[in-house]
Parts: C-alpha cells; sequence; structure tokens
C-alpha cells in the first residue's frame, strides 16, 4: 500500500511448498454465535494476522472488492440486523494509488453482524468474504463458510428445556448443511480442459522465485547515516572537532589514554541519539506513528514543520533549545571527572548543536516513523549518530589529519542552504497526503511538479551563485563541486518537465500525487490485456500458435498497479507485451457472480466458487500453488510453463529477461 514513500511493513510468508511455488496461509478467521437475548444473536468473525499483513474494512477503490463483506446463502427464521460492522481499533491510512482514504486491522481483525430471530427454527448459512495485503502482494478475496441453526427461545411450540439446547448447539456446533449452497446444480472443473491441468512440478523445475526480503531497516540505517554526515558538515558541529580532539589530546600525558575518551565521547553521542530514538517510540508507540505519519492534519503539521526548518536553513532565524540548558550541562561537566564528565560534554554537543542537526532529526523522525516499527526511530538515530561520531574517534587516533581538515568557511553554509531547499522539496510530500485526504485538489499532480521543478531550479541558481541568502559569503566563489551539484540540480528540474503533460516520471513516482490527479494527460499506457477470460485466451494462443503471459492481478492490488505504471510502460516490455505474447489479465477479486457456483474439493476440504474471481483465485492456487498478487505466469499454447514465475520487482531488465527467455524457450 505507501504509498505515497512507500517504506515497507515487514513481510511473513508462509511456506507451504518446497518449490518454486509460495502458498501464504497469514490471516486465519474463526467465527462464533452469541446470543444477545431470546430474539437477537450476532454472528462474531475474529482473524489473526501475521506481522506485516493487514485487513481491511474499507475498498481501496470505489465499489472495490477488498473490504470484509457479509454474505447470505440462505436464512429462514432469522433477519439480518444492519450491516457487518468492524469492531476495535481501526488504522486509517491514504492509498496514493486509489486517491482515497482506507481503513483496516493489525494483528487482530474483528467483524460482527447481528441476527433477529423471528421465531420458531432458524437457518443462517453464508460466508465472510475479506482481503488481506502486506507491502509486497495482496491475497485473493477470502471466504470464511459459516452455518448456524436451532431453535429460538421464543418459539410457541418449543420447550425452556429444547430452547435451552437448541441454543447450545447454536452456539458451540456450527452445522455444515447442503443447504449452504444454491439449489443449481454445480459446475465442475476437474473435466473443463487440458490448460487446467496443474503444472507446480514443472514449474518449479525453472527455479524458485522467492520473494524479496525486506529491506527497510538496512535502508533507515544508512538513511540515518546520510543525515549524520551532511549534519556533520554543518557550522554548528564541524568547527566543534578540532576543539574537541586537542582538548581530549591535551588533558592527559598519556596519548592511549587520551584516544581512548575521544572513543568514550563518540559512543556517548551514539547511546544519547538512539536513547532518543527509543524515546520517541516508548512515548507515542509504533503504531500511533504510524497512525500519525498517514493522518491528514499531522501531514500538515509535518508541513509546516519542514516549512519551517527550511527557513530556518534559509537563515531567516535560527532554532535553539534554550541556553541555560546547555549551561547548566557544561558547568556540570566540568565540575565532574572520569566517564560522567565525557557523557556530560557529549551531550553538550547535542544541545549547542541542535540548531543544524535538530531539522535533520526532525526529519528523519517523521520518515522512519512510516514504518510502523517499534526500533525503526532508534535505527535510524543509530546511522546518524554513528556519523556523526566518527570523526572525533577517527581524529583521536590520526590527530595528524587535524592539518588536513577543510577550514570553516562559506561553504558550510552552503550545505545549510542546500538542505534547507530539500526540506521545501520534502515538505510538499506531506502536503500532498493532507490535500489527497480531504479533496482539496490544491495539490494535483502537475502542480507538485512545478513546484518540485521550480525548487530545483532555483537550487540550481543558488549553487551558481545567482541567489544569495543573508549568511552567505559575498566573495564566495563558485568552485567545480558546485558547479556539477547545480547541474544536476537543473537537470533534474529539466526532467520533470514533461510530467506537467503525463510522463511517468518513474524517479519521483514515489513523491509525487497518483497519476489520478492528472488533469492535463498526453501519456497514455499501450499495454492492455487481450483477454480477461482464461479458456478463451488459451484457446486464442493455441489458433495463433503464440505464447501466452497469464497475469493474476486485482481490483485492490496496489503493487499491481505500481508494476504496470514503471515496468509495463517500459518500451521493451510494451513491444514484447503487446507483439510477442496473447496477454491474460485475471482478476481474483472479481466480484460478478457465475452463471453457476462450482463446488471444488482442495486439499480434502470442498469449497463453493461463486464469482468469477474466486474461479480465477483457484486457478492460481490448484494449478501454479500460489495464491498471491502480482503474480505473473508464462506458458505456451498447451499450458505448459515457459519460465519461472515473476511477482514484483519494478527491476525492468530483469522483467525484460523473464519475457525474452519465456520466448526463447518456446521456440524450441
Amino acid at each position: 500500500m505507501k504509498r505515497r514513500i512507500t517504506l515497507s511493513w515487514l513481510l511473513m510468508a508462509l511456506i507451504c511448498l518446497p518449490m518454486f511455488a509460495q502458498m501464504q496461509d497469514p490471516v486465519r478467521f474463526k467465527t462464533e454465535w452469541k446470543n444477545l437475548s431470546a430474539n437477537e444473536a450476532e454472528i462474531i468473525f475474529t482473524g489473526t494476522m501475521d506481522q506485516g499483513w493487514h485487513v481491511y474494512s474499507t475498498d481501496l477503490q470505489e465499489g472495490g472488492p477488498t473490504s470484509a463483506t457479509f454474505n447470505i446463502d440462505k436464512i429462514e427464521g432469522a433477519e439480518l440486523v444492519g450491516k457487518l460492522t468492524p469492531v476495535g481499533k481501526e488504522i486509517k491510512q491514504m492509498d496514493p494509488i486509489f486517491d482515497m482514504e482506507v481503513k483496516f486491522f493489525e494483528g487482530t481483525a474483528k467483524f460482527s453482524q447481528k441476527v433477529k430471530l423471528t421465531g420458531g427454527n432458524y437457518l443462517v448459512t453464508g460466508y465472510l468474504e475479506y482481503g488481506a495485503c502486506n507491502d509486497q502482494n495482496c491475497l485473493p478475496p477470502t471466504s470464511v463458510d459459516f452455518s448456524y441453526k436451532g431453535t429460538a427461545a421464543g418459539a410457541a411450540s418449543t420447550t425452556s428445556a429444547d430452547a435451552k439446547a437448541a441454543e447450545e448447539t447454536a452456539t458451540d456446533q456450527p452445522v455444515e448443511t447442503a443447504d449452504s449452497a444454491t439449489v443449481a446444480a454445480p459446475q465442475t472443473l476437474q473435466d473443463a480442459t487440458d490448460y487446467w491441468k496443474p503444472v507446480i512440478k514443472e514449474l518449479s523445475s525453472y527455479g524458485s522465485n522467492e520473494e524479496q526480503e525486506s529491506h527497510s531497516w538496512i535502508y533507515i540505517f544508512f538513511t540515518g547515516l546520510v543525515g549524520g554526515l551532511l549534519a556533520l558538515f554543518t557550522p554548528c558541529v564541524w568547527p566543534i572537532i578540532p576543539m574537541t580532539v586537542s582538548f581530549f589530546l591535551k588533558r592527559t600525558k598519556d596519548k592511549k589514554k587520551g584516544i581512548r575518551d575521544a572513543w568514550t565521547y563518540g559512543a556517548s553521542i551514539v547511546v544519547i541519539y538512539v536513547a532518543l530514538g527509543l524515546a520517541i517510540t516508548l512515548i507515542f508507540g509504533a503504531s500511533a506513528l504510524n497512525a500519525l505519519s498517514t493522518n491528514a492534519i499531522f501531514n500538515i503539521l509535518f508541513f509546516l514543520m519542514l516549512v519551517v526548518f527550511a527557513a530556518s536553513f534559509f537563515g531567516a532565524f535560527e532554532i535553539t533549545l534554550p541556553s541555560k540548558w546547555s549551561n547548566a550541562v557544561d558547568s556540570k561537566a566540568e565540575a565532574t571527572t572520569g566517564l560522567l564528565s565525557i557523557f556530560l560534554m557529549a551531550f553538550t554537543l547535542s544541545l549547542v548543536s541542535f540548531s543544524c542537526t535538530g531539522p535533520i532529526i526532525g526529519f528523519l523522525l517523521v520518515e522512519v516513523s512510516t514504518t510502523g516499527s517499534v526500533v525503526a526511530p532508534a535505527i535510524g538515530m543509530l546511522g546518524f549518530a554513528i556519523a556523526l561520531a566518527l570523526p572525533f574517534t577517527l581524529f583521536a587516533m590520526f590527530p595528524s589529519w587535524l592539518k588536513s581538515m577543510p577550514k570553516s568557511g562559506g561553504w558550510m553554509n552552503v550545505i545549510k542552504v542546500v538542505l534547507g531547499f530539500l526540506e521545501l522539496a520534502f515538505a510538499l510530500k506531506f502536503l500532498s497526503v493532507a490535500d489527497l485526504a480531504y479533496g482539496w485538489r490544491l495539490l494535483d499532480r502537475e502542480t507538485f511538479l512545478a513546484l518540485w521543478i521550480v525548487i530545483f531550479a532555483l537550487l540550481g541558481m543558488y549553487l551558481l551563485g545567482k541567489i544569495k541568502f543573508p549568511h552567505d559569503d559575498d566573495n564566495n566563489k563558485v568552485g567545480v563541486g558546485r558547479f556539477f551539484l547545480a547541474l544536476i540540480s537543473l537537470a533534474f528540474a529539466v526532467y520533470m518537465i514533461p510530467g506537467l503533460w503525463g510522463a511517468p516520471l518513474k524517479a519521483v513516482s514515489a513523491f509525487a500525487p497518483p497519476m489520478q490527479t492528472q488533469d492535463f494527460n498526453l501519456y497514455k499506457n499501450e499495454v492492455h490485456a487481450k483477454f480477461t477470460d482464461f479458456d478463451a485466451g488459451m484457446e486464442y494462443a493455441r489458433q495463433n500458435n503464440k505464447p501466452v503471459m497469464i497475469d493474476f492481478t486485482g481490483y485492490g492490488c496496489v503493487n499491481c498497479r505500481k508494476m504496470e505504471l514503471a515496468v509495463w510502460t517500459d518500451p521493451k516490455v510494451s513491444q514484447l507485451l503487446n507483439d510477442d505474447y496473447v496477454l491474460i489479465t485475471l482478476y481474483v477479486d472479481e466480484k460478478t457472480k457465475l452463471p453457476e457456483p462450482i463446488k471444488v474439493t482442495e486439499n480434502g476440504t470442498e469449497r463453493t466458487l461463486r464469482t468469477i474471481g474466486d474461479k480465477w483465485s483457484y486457478l492460481q492456487r490448484s494449478k501454479f500453488g500460489a495464491n498471491a498478487q502480482p503474480f505473473y505466469v508464462l506458458l505456451d499454447n498447451e499450458g505448459m510453463p515457459l519460465n519461472k514465475s515473476y511477482s514484483y520487482d519494478e527491476d525492468i531488465a530483469k522483467y525484460v529477461d523473464f519475457l525474452q527467455t519465456g520466448l526463447k524457450n518456446y521456440k524450441k
């Protein structure tokens, strides 16, 4: 989902086959009949989820099939009261692909449906259908069947003992009955065609296509590391390095002790900032941070905060902590000795450098909070602190390096101003989330891109010395480094210009509003499915002697849309799909009813396929042994695999190789 940047939730995949295909069962529901009174009851559905998975209580698109729905096959002696109701705390989040706010459960999902008993014998059969996703893929809509029957306590012909017995039967023992299916004679799929023949073993012979592990923690660490390196070169930190290192080396005649003290100083910096990251999650909690990061009001606050930080970096004012704090800590450090003195010195550095490090830390904490992980802020602060502390220890170990340190000067203010431009650009991302949530349409895609084009163009002009801010040195010349940075910034601004007319701009697709908000779009995706029916598409491929690509997708599959926008729009990919393959797109969450329900036996359990989506989902499970989307598989026109499958991976080169390998095997 993200989304927007989407920083991902942790993936938990349940591997059920020791081969290529991965069947996932991350959500488990149980049902319960609960009597509320003599003539009223409720059916309760409780689901538990693996970490990283979530169950939706609202659709990802208007009229979509993703939300949990209550469906009745047969009801006698009872009436439904109201609609299926989510129970418990839901998480609200703006979905960047479908441009709407969605609600979902994490950890545990609970739904309730009230039923009024009209008297006498009753029978209620049906199913709960729900959708589940993580950051990599979505499962097809899954049904949880139920069947309850008994006798209402209020029936005239029922004794109290019989009523009690009926109540116990209804409460504790759900009964499966033949009435749970429709009266029409069901179809079967076993006798359909050879196209449906399972090919799990043949598919596994091409190798495993395991899901990519989440690298979010590594990403967060290096994000913090980069932030720390940037803070290091600001006017608040860089001039302190030689003074602090010299102090440690001169305070004792023992060089080894001086180096040890410098190491202790660096370790203290790490401890202080990691403690700050842990304090953030202990105070707010990981789920609260994730909720705040997707809340429209708080995104406006994040936007304003980053604008204030940018203004500070531009020189409008300085954000500092009260001077009495740093003075008090500094005096305490002078009055103490040993490790405590060194720790207090490191704490003083953290306070006096806040005007430069604060905006960077604030931006970092806002970003990593979107992961919903308890340890994410601590990991980000660990990277930040290591980068900040490293020079103090290295220069203490190699004091001769101090002579080669660049002198303090106007170049440090240039770094501050560049950071100001970057914070201003990222501030628009948070405003975009709020704009989408409230439907203001103030920051449509072309408006967002226009602002980014101006920001990065102005950044390039500043680096070339055409724009100056209050703290800039008038004599500061434009060096070779600044020239190349200006070249990159201006080139990036030019790159974004075609996006005003609808160009995909894959480099900024994670930041810009979704393409649906583009008012003027000349760009059209040329890849379209030739068929949305498996059997018809396979028959066409056989008659025209062409290979097939099956695209198992869903209306509520966010990563499916990402693949279509980021990968299918590539000229090589679109040419291969249009010219060399018969593309069959199967929506596993299609809600259109089948002409007749289909009964199948799966893993020893009889199931009823009621919709077209059920049918395609069963095809994916039974033929290919997988149940997640997006899922792409190449077949010859007899239904046999031509390559291993492909799931969510936006590497275009890999996708082209996947398609070309299938063609090569087809022509053998």
